[in-house]
Formats: structure tokens, C-alpha cells, sequence
């Protein structure tokens, strides 16, 4: 496991209130995983709160992924829906808790909010 990913778990908790809705409620297993080892990871999912460990146990839904596509995902380098579509990484179990997580990873680097831009387009127009 990479610091950064290390970094990434421990900061979900402080995060959470801004970045979770309503709808989240579960725990996700994340396995990372190299050529030697897999790293588990729970997420309990509420409402604008997380709850992080390390381990396996009972989990609404498993995500399984590589540790170097995961490093792509916190950077913003990569997107989790897109992985998943590739075979990149696989996923099982309550599909809203996977949408809910992914709300944690940066946008790729240069994006820009299309309603920022027309915001920005519209004042200039004036």
C-alpha cells in the first residue's frame, strides 16, 4: 500500500460531511491487491459520516482492484466508473455504495465545471 492511499483512507472520515448524500448507507469492502499481497479495507457508509478499518468482514459490496489503479483513482489520473467498464476492477453488491465512494476521488486534472464555464461564458457576454 502506497502512503498516498494510506493518506486517502485516513482523510474519508473529515471528508464525508461535504462529499456524502443521502442515499449512502453500507459498508464497501475495497481489496487492493499487487502480485504478492491484498490489502482490505472496510468503509461504513452513513449520511455524511464514514467509518474506516482495515480487514475483511460482512460488506454490502466488494470492490476489487489493483493498488496501482487505485494510486490512478486518488490522483485523479483514472476514473472508477471507467475501470470497472474496462475489467480494470470488479465490483459486486450495492452498486450505490460504489457511486457514493467514487465521489471521494479528484476530478482529472484541468476538468472544469461545464456550469462554472457557462457562468463564466454568460458574464462575458453581457
Amino acid at each position: 500500500m502506497t502512503e498516498a492511499a494510506e493518506r486517502f483512507f485516513e482523510a474519508l472520515p473529515s471528508r464525508a460531511p461535504e462529499v456524502l448524500g443521502g442515499l449512502a448507507d453500507g459498508t464497501l469492502q475495497i481489496d487492493l491487491g499487487d502480485d504478492q499481497r491484498t490489502e482490505h479495507w472496510l468503509v461504513r457508509m452513513r449520511p455524511g459520516s464514514v467509518q474506516v478499518s482495515r480487514g475483511r468482514g460482512p460488506a454490502d459490496a466488494i470492490w476489487h482492484s489493483s493498488a496501482d489503479l487505485f494510486d490512478r483513482l486518488i490522483t485523479g489520473e483514472a476514473q472508477g466508473v471507467a475501470a470497472v467498464l474496462r475489467n480494470e476492477s470488479t465490483f459486486s453488491g450495492n452498486v450505490v455504495l460504489f457511486l457514493a465512494f467514487r465521489r471521494f476521488f479528484p476530478n482529472p486534472p484541468g476538468t472544469r465545471d461545464p456550469r462554472e464555464t457557462a457562468r463564466r461564458a454568460a458574464g462575458r457576454l453581457r
